[in-house]
């Protein structure tokens, strides 16, 4: 799950994928804005075929943070 999200975190934002790590953080990091975000969480839905509760999912800071919400969810 790790490596597919960090495929969609290109698509939003400029940074080389093998950069992203378990602790990158999304804001700080990576230079998601929070419009980035919530749109890459909707990318999440369908990638993973899962439900996200935005307000839970929008208190993750980092990569590693997400991947174990997502996981949690699959």
């Amino acid at each position: 799950m790790f490596d597919q999200l960090k495929d969609m975190i290109v698509n939003y934002v400029d940074v080389d994928a093998d950069s992203i790590t378990m602790d990158s953080r999304f804001a700080e990091d990576l230079g998601f804005n929070s419009y980035d975000y919530m749109c890459m969480l909707g990318d999440c839905e369908d990638e993973f075929d899962v439900e996200v509760d935005e307000s839970v999912a929008g208190k993750k800071k980092t990569v590693g943070e997400l991947v174990d919400y997502l996981e949690g969810l699959a």
